[in-house]
């Protein structure tokens, strides 16, 4: 059993919520409004700047919203798992990625928070796919990618548990690819491509 931290509880917070519950797993949600982190009935709540209570927390939120989120929480991220979902959009122009070819939003928060050790996942899953289990009739696939193999097989472990599959996809260097992945998708289904309850998957 892992203790799950999820800060976020937009519909990629509930979902990933409902996942690690599914597979026995102990959460608590954060959220500004702690209204708004109930988003699951086994689920503990808490406000964003209240103590951590995971070993492995979950970002779940905008990428604009992360570099204030490890500020509120710099220190106390010391030595746990730190799962980034994140897209790094230009939310002006929906046409472009905010961080340097060469880098990654894994990479940046790597950098702000040096002593956690950070994994990409989630980022090339809709919210739908996660709760739902299926993508295009074949069970939905989370890719990892960290430089931490305990940490993954950690992760891995969680997913399995709460039905999908999960595909080491590599270093944490593979997050620049799988951002490009979900940027990629995520501009597919807004301009109604593919679905929101699609998208790209594996098939094992």
């Amino acid at each position: 059993m892992t203790n799950v931290t999820i800060i976020g509880a937009g519909n990629m917070g509930a979902a990933i919520a409902n996942l690690a519950l599914t597979g026995g797993n102990t959460v608590q949600v954060l959220a500004r409004d702690e209204n708004k982190a109930q988003v699951h009935a086994s689920a503990t709540t808490s406000v964003v700047g209240d103590p951590l209570t995971g070993d492995l927390v979950v970002l779940a939120l905008p990428y604009p919203a992360v570099a204030d989120v490890l500020s509120t929480y710099a220190g106390q991220l010391d030595g746990k798992i730190v799962v980034d979902l994140t897209n790094p959009l230009d939310f002006a122009t929906f046409d472009d990625l905010v961080v340097p070819a060469d880098s990654s939003a894994a990479a940046e928060i790597a950098r702000l928070a040096p002593a956690s050790v950070v994994l990409k996942a989630f980022n090339t899953n809709f919210a739908a796919t996660l709760a739902g289990g299926i993508v295009g009739g074949t069970k939905t696939t989370v890719l990892i990618a960290g430089d931490d193999a305990d940490a993954k097989a950690t992760l891995v472990a969680l997913v399995e548990a709460g039905g999908l599959n999960a595909v080491d996809a590599g270093s944490l260097k593979r997050a620049r690819e799988l951002e490009a992945l979900g940027f990629l998708q995520l501009t597919l289904a807004g301009s109604e491509k593919i679905s929101w309850a699609g998208g790209f998957n594996l098939s094992k």
